[in-house]
């Protein structure tokens, strides 16, 4: 990590914010043996309670990703009934539809897929490029935590499981993208970037979270972290199965892949895979020298970038002149538009105490 990342700090001995947080925390959101062992058998029981009589114990994000289909292999042993739910934006590789199909079918699993309307998500798609802000995958976040919501709702479900884990990603700025659920944010910028009135606009500020959370009794579970997760082993386990490798982290949608690694190296000075390395370096996956000589070769591919962005631009509906200008304009961020910050700080910092 540098000062690309306009917060940073360093102490005495040059180590940053982000190592010294890391360090800090992995006691307690990473694999501790036997303590954890407990924890994870505690949290088994409550969820098979919760889905007693049910059709099904959790509900599971898919992507086609690595972290998530290894996750979908954990709850398989673990004997949850696990319904696996993807959110079809519109940007899937064939690669991650691929892997998805293989992971259900192999490992004898339900799944249901929820299809975004292309036509308005994509006009807020571009809303967001041409505002020129880094949030360019809050509107795919913010769906896929409403999508996941409103399954479980529809299903009677009370645990939501992810595979984020802190192992692997403990290490992202939070300087590189403003809170996806501010609402008052995401539709400033559509009225004032977007091209006509859209139907859909996916949605989840805090009092959609805090109804599901507690009127629907709705709890986020993030698995990995009770497990002694390493990447390496479970991408050679998903293999088994079938299952393909995509890429970079999160390439398993063409958008992203474009997003992380032309649009916000080159306009944002924003390069995720600081982040990525960073944990690697923290959780001893990887020689500091080894990352650093990874960071001096370009993010994308010069060979394919061209097409990749022609495809970009012909799939969102507009000319590659259009998207160059875009790429010119000066970098803004939230505090440029109307925005609910003040007020979110103040409504999760009560809910936290409380």
């Amino acid at each position: 990590m540098d000062s690309s990342d306009a917060d940073i700090t360093f102490d005495a001995n040059g180590y940053c914010n982000h190592c010294s947080d890391f360090l800090q925390e992995t006691i307690y959101k990473t694999y501790q043996g036997e303590k954890s062992d407990k924890a994870l058998a505690e949290l088994l029981k409550r969820i098979k309670l919760k889905g007693k009589n049910k059709a099904y114990d959790c509900v599971l994000g898919i992507s086609g990703g690595a972290d998530s289909c290894y996750t979908a292999y954990q709850c398989q042993q673990l004997g949850l009934r696990v319904l696996l739910v993807h959110v079809d934006n519109g940007w899937d590789t064939a690669t991650s539809v691929s892997n998805v199909e293989i992971v259900c079918k192999n490992l004898g699993l339900d799944y249901v897929s929820r299809v975004l309307p292309w036509d308005d998500f994509k006009e807020i798609q571009l809303s967001h490029l041409r505002a020129s802000v880094p949030e360019l995958e809050s509107p795919t976040d913010i769906a896929l935590l409403e999508e996941l919501h409103k399954v479980a709702a529809e299903y009677g479900i009370q645990h939501i499981v992810m595979g984020g884990n802190f192992i692997t990603e403990g290490i992202l700025p939070k300087s590189w993208h403003y809170n996806a659920k501010d609402k008052k944010y995401a539709r400033a910028i559509h009225k004032q970037f977007g091209r006509g009135k859209t139907k859909y606009f996916p949605s989840f500020d805090f009092l959609q979270e805090m109804y599901y959370k507690f009127w629907k009794g709705i709890k986020i579970v993030y698995l990995l972290n009770y497990l002694p997760f390493q990447k390496t082993e479970a991408i050679k386990l998903l293999e088994g199965l079938g299952w393909k490798k995509y890429g970079e982290k999160h390439h398993e949608s063409f958008y992203t892949r474009i997003v992380q690694s032309y649009i916000l190296p080159r306009k944002f000075n924003i390069d995720y895979r600081k982040a990525t390395l960073s944990t690697k370096i923290c959780n001893g996956s990887i020689e500091r020298d080894e990352a650093l000589e990874k960071l001096k070769q370009s993010p994308f591919k010069a060979e394919s970038i061209e097409s990749e962005i022609v495809y970009v631009c012909k799939k969102l509906g507009i000319t590659r002149s259009e998207f160059d200008d875009i790429m010119q304009q000066k970098p803004r961020s939230y505090k440029d538009f109307p925005n609910h910050q003040k007020l979110l700080e103040w409504l999760y910092g009560l809910y936290r105490k409380f």
